[in-house]
């Protein structure tokens, strides 16, 4: 079982024309994705590898009523009117991996997507893979497996690099979800750690954090409560980034003296929650766990 995606979700490809968006669209068929439309104002009536290019997303929706998620390569610039597009043709999971959008810009569409029931995964995200089922990212496909494991990151390297550690090691993914770097993020750690509790298939979860903002906190509150049944391995990156730098995601900056590498460790293991000292050791700390 799987979390938000499978390998029915129908997806669509917002900027399939670009230069990224036509070489991921080719990524993800060859990974097995079920890409059924692509839309590029202006270029209706086009083909990328195969997939319909539509000059909107409602011209995409009336040939193809049943896409349930919609992956944007659009230019920061026009990104919130795609997602704007999306959420107003109801598409249910939206996964934006374009970055550099405004912040002002993410929080409304984040906003008005929350109104509607819309899921925003992203932005600047790597996006979501379930291994063997459905790519709806940018990650590289091979580096996964699939297994009782759930993954939920910050960083979109470091997932490709623990995924394939937990890989060589015979521990495979049951999905794997980049929330994004920004400030202001749609689905968030607590709302992923929810999804995998309630997943038969994940066993034990790693959360992939990094200094600045609190969510990492609020995951261990929550664990410290037992909201959660799933164990959890977390990895904080950022250990040795100097105080009022940004390391490169913009929502890595630590503010007031919150968010630091060192209050996200010992919130995390007075919540009893195992803190891997680099990624590489993720797979000796989870293999207690499942």
């Amino acid at each position: 079982m799987a979390i938000l995606v499978n390998k029915d979700t129908k997806v669509l490809v917002q900027g399939i024309t670009g230069k990224e968006g036509s070489f991921h669209t080719k990524l993800m068929l060859e990974y097995g994705t079920k890409i059924v439309a692509g839309v590029s104002p202006g270029k209706e009536g086009q083909e990328v590898y195969g997939v319909k290019v539509y000059n909107s997303v409602e011209n995409a929706m009336s040939e193809n009523p049943h896409i349930d998620a919609s992956i944007i390569f659009v230019p920061a610039a026009f990104t919130a009117d795609a997602v704007y597009e999306a959420i107003k043709n109801k598409i249910k999971n939206i996964i934006v991996i374009t970055e550099g959008i405004p912040v002002h810009e993410t929080m409304k569409f984040v906003n008005y997507a929350n109104e509607k029931g819309i899921r925003i995964i992203g932005p600047n995200c790597p996006g979501i893979i379930v291994p063997n089922e459905t790519k709806i990212g940018i990650m590289p496909g091979s580096v996964f497996t699939r297994g009782p494991v759930g993954i939920m990151s910050r960083s979109g390297t470091l997932t490709y690099e623990i995924s394939y550690a937990l890989s060589r090691e015979g521990i495979g993914q049951s999905t794997v979800i980049g929330v994004g770097g920004d400030p202001i993020i749609g689905l968030n750690f607590i709302e992923v750690m929810k999804l995998f509790n309630d997943d038969k298939e994940t066993k034990a979860v790693v959360m992939v954090g990094e200094i600045g903002g609190d969510i990492e906190e609020r995951v261990a509150m929550r664990f410290k409560k037992g909201e959660f049944d799933k164990p959890i391995v977390a990895y904080i990156a950022g250990k040795t980034a100097p105080p009022g730098k940004r390391m490169g995601h913009a929502g890595a900056i630590i503010t007031m003296g919150e968010g630091t590498y060192e209050g996200k460790i010992k919130a995390l293991e007075n919540a009893g929650i195992p803190v891997a000292k680099n990624p590489f050791e993720i797979p000796k700390l989870i293999s207690k766990l499942i």
